[in-house]
């Protein structure tokens, strides 16, 4: 394991480094928030092994102890699955973690960070943070927006998650200049279903094309990362409308009893987890292998073009 007074990087991940091989780089919220042990690390070990499987080194990012971890052993994943009371760590808070030796999954932008420290150009996820609905009282804006803005690593997701406001959260991207680009489809995906009712800003169908676009990016001097928006499988997707009834329900009881901040996306999403008999946990698994699929390829695509 190479390390030094903050950052860990796990061997298999130092050695691909070092040998120019493809690495992707996984967040952990969906570890230490996203569901139950011992499902999460369930979930977590068979997204390490696809990325494996398409050829590439997974890089699953936390914090634990005050240690910046870049890639997990077995052991420490299973820590970081059972961590009672851990953080949700963005920008704000990931170096607050660190110096008070704290423990926490980190978030798509705090992820970005540490990628962007150990050389990762890649991470998957499943779905971003955003504008949410109500912003304008609000504000409650995603720091995920800022950090696509200006780290520069490729983001693979099922596009903003759909509790957010997707019209909103675009309007944004495009204002700091994060390019958007749907995956083989001409709309955004709504993450749990394949299609929302937004046009996608950018289309491209392969993971050569997306490599060859940041590759380009590079060589104009532009800064800041690039949201890649992969729709669910067709064979695992939910109705959107189906959706939108269960989201609206979960916001408004999220208004009424005044939850706030960063405990808005997890409350919403163990609202609607209940409120689907599960199927929204099953469907955000499903899009979150097949995310981390499409990383490991552009992963090994932006490999290729430097060879």
């Amino acid at each position: 394991m190479r390390s030094n007074n903050i950052i860990d990087i796990h061997a298999p991940v130092a050695q691909a480094l070092a040998e120019g091989r493809p690495v992707v780089a996984l967040e952990s919220t969906i570890i230490t928030h996203g569901m139950p042990w011992p499902r999460n690390n369930e979930m977590a070990s068979e997204v390490e092994a696809l990325i494996g499987e398409e050829g590439a080194v997974p890089a699953t990012i936390a914090v634990i102890d005050g240690r910046l971890k870049v890639g997990l052993s077995r052991q420490e994943r299973e820590r970081l699955a059972q961590a009672k009371d851990p953080m949700k760590l963005s920008r704000a808070d990931l170096a607050f973690a660190i110096a008070e030796s704290r423990s926490g999954g980190t978030t798509v932008a705090a992820t970005m960070i540490a990628a962007r420290m150990a050389g990762i150009a890649v991470f998957a996820t499943g779905g971003i943070g955003g504008v949410h609905k109500g912003a304008e009282t609000s504000f409650d804006i995603s720091a995920d927006l800022d950090e696509l803005s200006r780290t520069p690593v490729i983001a693979v997701s099922a596009g903003p998650k759909a509790i957010l406001d997707t019209e909103k959260t675009l309007e944004v991207l495009e204002t700091r200049g994060v390019p958007v680009v749907a995956y083989g489809t001409d709309r955004m995906p709504a993450f749990w279903s394949r299609h929302s009712p937004y046009p996608a800003p950018l289309r491209l169908d392969t993971a050569e094309a997306i490599a060859r676009f940041q590759a380009t990016r590079t060589a104009l001097g532009i800064d800041g990362g690039m949201l890649i928006a992969n729709p669910v499988p067709a064979d695992e997707e939910i109705d959107a409308d189906t959706m939108a009834e269960h989201i609206a329900r979960a916001q408004k009881e999220a208004l009424d009893r005044g939850v706030s901040g960063k405990d808005v996306t997890p409350f919403l999403l163990a609202r609607i987890l209940e409120l689907t008999d599960g199927a929204s946990l099953v469907t955000n698994i499903a899009l979150v292998k097949n995310n981390a699929r499409l990383a490991a390829r552009i992963a090994t695509a932006l490999t290729a073009q430097r060879t």
